[in-house]
């Protein structure tokens, strides 16, 4: 997977697309908010942020914004209190859907509506037949840690154990693929990751769809090929291989 550094790389990217949804004076909740920077980058347009976040989330050492843990469930604010509830690829991690769709629901105040980026089909296929070669790539450039250095002694041993035991780990991890969010399987995700489901998703928890559309950037979960292509590639790759995200705007029914 890629590393924090470069998943808030790509999220910045986003960021200006995302930005034009929004509409200046508002008061945004974002649900998920992992390292607050996307909050952080829409405080600095001016919009007033709230971020919340699970306290066990992976991205709770990196946080470079203010972020309220909450329990993932009630969102820790008065009814009818923000105009916009934001998330990016966080509603597919949500266990209990229909609760946070209630949730948001109750937060927002009337006339208020939702931004939600989510993971596509596109991506998820491509993270399927990139994990391979990708666990080939990633074995091969451990080679020079697999080998020993030195004689054999007990801080060598260490160290050859741990380099094996987190190759060995990383390898496994992508060969046998594990499903990204919190439903189905690595298989069933092509379809509960499609555009269609989602907006149906919406639908039957009492939103209505307004508008929605790829985000137009290409990427897999793995990180073949990582920072050789540039931002423009990912771009043109998309219009061909599919958007790793789609973007939703939702308001109540």
């Amino acid at each position: 997977m890629f590393s924090v550094a470069y998943v808030d790389r790509l999220r910045a990217y986003e960021i200006g697309k995302i930005a034009t949804f929004f509409e200046r004076g508002q008061r945004v909740l974002e649900i998920g908010a992992g390292t607050g920077m996307q909050a952080l980058a829409l405080s600095r347009l001016g919009f007033e942020v709230t971020a919340i976040e699970v306290p066990n989330s992976t991205y709770a050492d990196d946080r470079v914004f203010p972020i309220t843990d909450y329990d993932g469930r009630h969102i820790p604010l008065a009814d009818a209190s923000v105009d916009v509830v934001f998330s990016s690829n966080v509603l597919e991690h949500v266990p209990d859907l229909p609760q946070i769709h209630r949730e948001i629901r109750r937060v927002l105040k009337a006339g208020g509506y939702c931004i939600h980026v989510l993971p596509t089909h596109s991506w998820r296929l491509w993270t399927i037949l990139t994990a391979l070669p990708d666990a080939v790539v990633y074995a091969i450039a451990a080679l020079p840690q697999l080998a020993p250095r030195a004689m054999p002694n007990r801080p060598e041993l260490d160290r050859l154990g741990r380099a094996w035991q987190k190759t060995i780990g990383q390898v496994g991890g992508q060969v046998v693929q594990r499903r990204h969010g919190e439903h189905g399987n690595v298989i069933s995700e092509l379809w509960l990751f499609n555009p269609r489901w989602w907006i149906r998703n919406f639908t039957e928890n009492g939103f209505v769809v307004v508008h929605d559309e790829p985000m137009g950037l290409f990427y897999t979960g793995n990180k073949l090929f990582g920072r050789a292509l540039s931002f423009a590639m990912r771009e043109r790759l998309a219009r061909v291989l599919g958007s790793a995200c789609h973007l939703f705007k939702v308001a109540p029914a």
